[in-house]
């Protein structure tokens, strides 16, 4: 199971509203050759680490390709760029913020290099993440971390507390 967090919370020019610049990312990546499997609902959170900036729409979906994690990375680090995302800085706001969480359960730590972008698998965060695990557990109930084989309810139970989120409605 490949699986991609989506998230922002300003928004574009091109799209408006980060929930729409969400959906054509999506669509920009299944134009690069990503097959779209399952999207979960659309998420609100507030900014965590708690910070004066607008509350983030967030997603993940599922996805398959033909393409190594690495080749994914850069994949999506482009439709950021066209997107006009600057990374301004961890926990910074953002027109759009692509994730790679999960590649097919691959562990992998690899520097940025000459041969492609920095990628870590499993996402290195993705435990301490509401906005990650609760729209991931949507999608794939049986889920577990790929490093310590943890089921996703017990990801969700032992999330740090403050985090605020809710499940947008159509």
């Amino acid at each position: 199971m490949i699986v991609i967090a989506l998230g922002a919370n300003l928004e574009t020019k091109r799209y408006g509203t980060p929930q729409n610049g969400l959906s054509a990312a999506l669509h920009h990546l299944v134009a690069t050759g990503v097959t779209l499997k399952t999207c979960s609902n659309w998420y609100q959170s507030a900014p965590f680490p708690t910070a004066d900036q607008p509350w983030y729409v967030n997603g993940v979906a599922e996805i398959a390709c033909e393409v190594s994690p690495v080749a994914l990375m850069a994949q999506m680090l482009s439709v950021e760029t066209e997107f006009g995302c600057q990374r301004d800085g961890c926990n910074a706001a953002r027109v759009l913020d692509l994730d790679l969480i999960d590649y097919n359960g691959k562990i992998l730590n690899k520097p940025a290099d000459d041969n492609g972008p920095a990628v870590q698998l499993p996402h290195p965060r993705l435990h301490e993440r509401a906005f990650v695990l609760l729209p991931l557990a949507e999608i794939a109930a049986d889920w577990r971390h790929p490093k310590n084989g943890r089921h996703i309810d017990d990801l969700i139970t032992e999330l740090p507390p403050g985090q605020k989120i809710e499940r947008m409605h159509e």
